[in-house]
């Protein structure tokens, strides 16, 4: 119990001794935002990877079912 609260006080800051400059500040918000977006980006294409992959299926059977009906008429 002892060892938890000494950590605990340990944790919390009783004066902020730092100071994170605005061209820090930006580079940070903007590597955050690089991160999200990649990781949104790479969410994306694992979804719509296989709905290409089943149009081009369907694209190629739909134009071999036209070229199988050109032959036989």
């Amino acid at each position: 119990m002892k060892f938890i609260l000494i950590v605990l006080l340990a944790a919390v800051p009783l004066a902020a001794h730092a100071y994170v400059g605005p061209g820090a500040g930006l580079g940070m918000l903007a590597s955050l935002l690089a991160v999200v977006a990649a990781m949104l980006l790479s969410i994306v294409g694992l979804i719509l990877w296989p709905l290409r992959m089943l149009k081009k299926r369907w694209q190629a059977k739909s134009t071999a079912q036209g070229a199988r009906d050109r032959i036989d008429s």
